[in-house]
């Protein structure tokens, strides 16, 4: 059985914040933020949850493959900054949507959470257990920002982006092969603190634990991602018997131009291969990836037979690629 995408949507909140705002709350300039990041604005959320964006995605999504809710199988939703520990925003977005016939639960592989949901989607569909999964990865970052730490909060921005997957006998769209890792070694070089043990045998003492904003090793996360990404997309392209010049698209996590310029660079590829929104809607985690595959798709630049490379990487640390034929 083979797993085509048959819907893509994507929302995002309806504030905008440019560079140039930024450095009103915080020691930054417009050129200093574009130079080392490709970041030109983001969104920032007014009151959208990550349950609210993720079900105005699926809907959309929903209504481009031309399905109703209650004909999906399953909710998977990526995300490390739910509103809440529980309900799971799946299930937040399961009642908001109507989808009555869904199972429904949250992934947390942070940057790396839709590939991880795509490749999941894959293998019960594979195993005949689902036929028809929405993924969605949903973000609202700004919630867990520093915003006195400039190397920071000009990166992330929020939203949310799904896709209608569903089985399939016939036809060439499928996913060819996947590719995924951690290296939890590594995990604090990018990290954000829950809640800390508090009851009455023990109370965790808050200095000692760290703070509860996101906290970055930038050279580290940078380091990792160069160096893995490349080698996870040799590798799913090796599985695959496919080359470099076979794919039309790679589909990278958007966290900045650096890293995809220096991705392009190892792979030998053409840097216009990689598409990127970074530079309008910043870091949103798992929520890049199917953001920008939504605009893709309708923006009219997949087409069917296409090759594509998605690739996402980020906290865990986490990785993976999947190859699809769209």
């Amino acid at each position: 059985m083979r797993m085509k995408i048959i819907g893509t949507g994507s929302a995002l909140p309806q504030a905008q914040v440019d560079n140039s705002q930024m450095a009103e709350w915080v020691d930054t300039t417009d050129a200093w933020i574009r130079e080392r990041t490709g970041i030109g604005e983001r969104r920032l959320s007014t009151g959208e949850t990550v349950a609210s964006l993720a079900a105005e995605a699926c809907l959309k999504a929903l209504e481009q493959a031309g399905r109703k809710a209650e004909e999906v199988d399953l909710i998977l939703l990526a995300t490390c900054s739910a509103e809440y520990l529980c309900p799971s925003a799946a299930c937040q977005v399961q009642a908001a949507i109507g989808a009555v016939n869904a199972n429904a639960f949250d992934i947390n592989a942070a940057c790396s959470g839709f590939v991880f949901g795509l490749n999941m989607a894959q293998a019960y569909i594979q195993s005949g257990m689902y036929s028809r999964i929405l993924i969605v990865g949903s973000e609202v970052l700004t919630k867990m920002t520093d915003w006195n730490d400039r190397g920071t909060c000009v990166l992330f921005g929020d939203g949310a982006g799904a896709a209608l997957v569903e089985a399939h006998e016939e036809g060439d769209s499928r996913m060819l092969g996947c590719i995924e890792g951690a290296d939890g070694t590594k995990g604090m070089v990018l990290n954000c603190r829950s809640r800390m043990i508090d009851n009455p045998l023990f109370h965790e003492d808050r200095e000692k634990a760290g703070g509860l904003h996101l906290s970055m090793d930038g050279r580290e996360v940078y380091c990792f991602a160069t160096r893995q990404v490349a080698d996870c997309i040799n590798q799913v392209l090796k599985k695959t018997e496919l080359k470099v010049e076979d794919i039309d698209l790679f589909v990278l996590h958007q966290a900045n131009v650096r890293i995809i310029e220096a991705v392009a660079k190892k792979l030998h590829a053409d840097l216009s291969l990689f598409p990127i929104n970074l530079d309008r809607v910043g870091n949103m985690s798992s929520a890049t990836i199917p953001v920008l595959l939504d605009e893709l798709n309708r923006e009219g630049r997949l087409h069917r037979g296409d090759k594509l490379v998605l690739s996402g990487f980020g906290g865990g640390l986490t990785y993976g690629a999947s190859v699809l034929i769209w």
